[in-house]
């Protein structure tokens, strides 16, 4: 395994990786010596995969096997169909990400199988864990994940080591909205505040202008133009074509002849967009920016006028109207004082830098981050048991420690489940569920003479340690929730006699299958073998604790990495 580790921005709309050497961030280009790297992954006719651009140039003709904008569907549990076959958003991503890995061992002249990967400040822990596991499925080891405005920062925070200030990257990119409030000083940059819309980016306004399209061309000619795919991919490419080019003048001419065709008659799309018409149907974009700046703003307990510079990140803050939005809501002229595409995959080669020791401590930034969304436990409030109490609130600087006391809810209740949560809901039932154990041992005594010190630890690399303590005892228990990788029980069951679980024999086709390709496997040093052989294990972990529903979703990691080695 090579030593190296590169940084990758996996994008909604285009890829990029970098390397920290020679002293200095390098992008990589792909083979098409381009350094971007179009987000599209498909099927050709001959059933093989295709990806970057050679993806994107199949999708005027094979809509129906390609698949774009994928990063949007991360953790939604949505399949994305090509061809006769659904796919998950995580199996696609790694197919992405595994064309970078063979695209940077070549171009580096070395086997790249360590990574740092970017993702939206604002994703949540599913979002996070399925971005390592399409990374591992690649071929990675997935050595950080981190924020891409942080990341962002860091590129430019590394060549602006002197500087203090409060810093506010606005990150607007093809699918993602984040916002983080950083404050550089004496070579630290420490996030303050993060929020943001992982709903919002450039693809929303190239959606306002195909909808104008499909609009005027319904009027004119009474034709859906939404039930022909092929349209529809000829409407986006326009809409981008656009978008970009309204960014530099003040008007442009749409023109696609024989979009459809009626009573054997060809039709056209043939109107002009103007600079104005296009900032009227997008303003309600714009406008959605303002509530992850507040949010900031109020978490972070600075005003706008403590801000010193705003830098913009992603392609779609070369729009105009956002540079000026930006200045008349915050009464900042925003910078661009790094390159929006690049950024935040410079900003990951940093810190992969940093892992691998190329950048000293004392010779780089020390970075810090906070945890976007609040951390807390199921209880009961005494009428409702779906209550969530919280233990971290949002936007706390990590590493971070927070201890909570609690007391029995039920007469003689001699245990408790802790189950662990993350969200801004009250309830339960809105979060996101990340781990449980039981804390067993309580003495039977009356409702609430029991007390339960809960407490909460979670570092830089994304663990969280939850620790429940009987207080009357000292007896204890806990769970490390890798929030990267999902919960982990600290002791392991063994797992020699998986077999004799109740639950095993719907997994032992499937394990059988892996383990006779590991009997075979000449080199089990190499990644792809190292991350077959911890799926196993870990799928025969959940069989043991009979734990049917996670050993499920085990399951169809292992089919997933099985399918990649395929």
């Amino acid at each position: 395994m090579g030593n190296t580790i590169i940084g990758i921005d996996l994008g909604t709309s285009t890829t990029e990786a970098a390397v920290y050497r020679n002293g200095k961030t390098e992008m990589i280009p792909n083979p098409a010596g381009e350094i971007v790297t179009p987000s599209v992954v498909g099927i050709n006719d001959d059933g093989n995969w295709v990806v970057g651009e050679r993806a994107k140039a199949q999708l005027l003709l094979s809509p129906e096997k390609t698949a774009m904008e994928i990063k949007r569907k991360t953790g939604t549990g949505e399949m994305i169909r090509l061809g006769d076959m659904d796919y998950s958003p995580l199996e696609l991503s790694a197919k992405l990400l595994e064309y970078v890995r063979t695209y940077a061992s070549s171009y580096l002249k070395e086997e790249i199988s360590r990574a740092v990967i970017s993702v939206p400040a604002y994703f949540n822990d599913i979002q996070r864990q399925e971005t390592v596991r399409a990374g591992e499925l690649a071929g990675f080891q997935v050595e950080r994940i981190l924020n891409e405005p942080t990341s962002a920062a860091m590129s430019y925070g590394i060549d602006h080591m002197e500087e203090e200030s409060h810093i506010l990257v606005y990150d607007l990119g093809g699918g993602t909205f984040d916002v983080t409030l950083l404050e550089m000083f004496d070579g630290v940059l420490e996030a303050k505040a993060s929020s943001g819309d992982n709903q919002l980016g450039g693809k929303d306004f190239d959606a306002c202008l195909i909808d104008c399209f499909v609009k005027e061309f319904q009027k004119k000619y009474n034709v859906d133009l939404r039930k022909d795919p092929y349209a529809c991919v000829r409407l986006k490419e326009e809409a981008e074509k656009c978008k970009m080019a309204l960014s530099e003048e003040e008007e442009y001419h749409v023109l696609l002849p024989a979009l459809a065709v009626k009573n054997g008659t060809p039709l056209e799309l043939d109107l002009v967009i103007t600079v104005s018409l296009f900032e009227q149907m997008t303003e309600h974009l714009v406008k959605r920016t303002h509530t992850p700046i507040e949010v900031v703003l109020s978490d972070s307990g600075l005003s706008a006028e403590e801000i010193d510079r705003v830098i913009l990140v992603g392609g779609s803050t070369r729009m105009p109207m956002i540079e000026k939005d930006i200045q008349e809501y915050l009464g900042i002229v925003p910078e661009r004082a790094v390159n929006p595409d690049y950024a935040v995959s410079e900003g990951a080669a940093v810190q992969a830098a940093i892992i691998e020791g190329k950048i000293l401590p004392e010779e780089g930034l020390l970075m810090t981050d906070v945890n976007p969304f609040t951390l807390g436990i199921r209880v009961f409030d005494g009428m409702s048991s779906r209550r969530m109490s919280v233990v971290i609130p949002r936007n706390v600087t990590i590493p971070a420690r927070r201890e909570e006391t609690y007391s029995t809810s039920s007469n003689y209740q001699t245990e408790a489940k802790i189950e662990v949560y993350q969200g801004e809901s009250d309830w339960v039932d809105s979060n996101h569920y990340l781990g449980e154990f039981t804390m067993k041992g309580i003495p039977p005594r009356p409702a609430h003479e029991e007390k339960l010190l809960v407490t909460f630890s979670y570092d830089l690399n994304g663990i969280l340690d939850v620790r429940a303590k009987i207080v009357s005892t000292g007896k204890d228990a806990s769970i490390r929730i890798e929030m990267q990788k999902g919960p982990r029980i600290e002791e392991m069951p063994d797992i020699e006699n998986w077999k004799e679980s109740p639950v095993a024999d719907r997994y032992r086709m499937t394990i059988r299958r892996a383990e006779r390709i590991l009997e075979k496997a000449q080199d089990t040093e190499k990644t792809e073998y190292r991350n077959l052989e911890r799926a196993v294990r870990n799928l025969k972990q959940a069989i043991v604790m009979e734990n049917d529903g996670e050993a499920a979703e085990l399951e169809k990691d292992l089919k997933q990495i099985l399918k990649m080695m395929s």
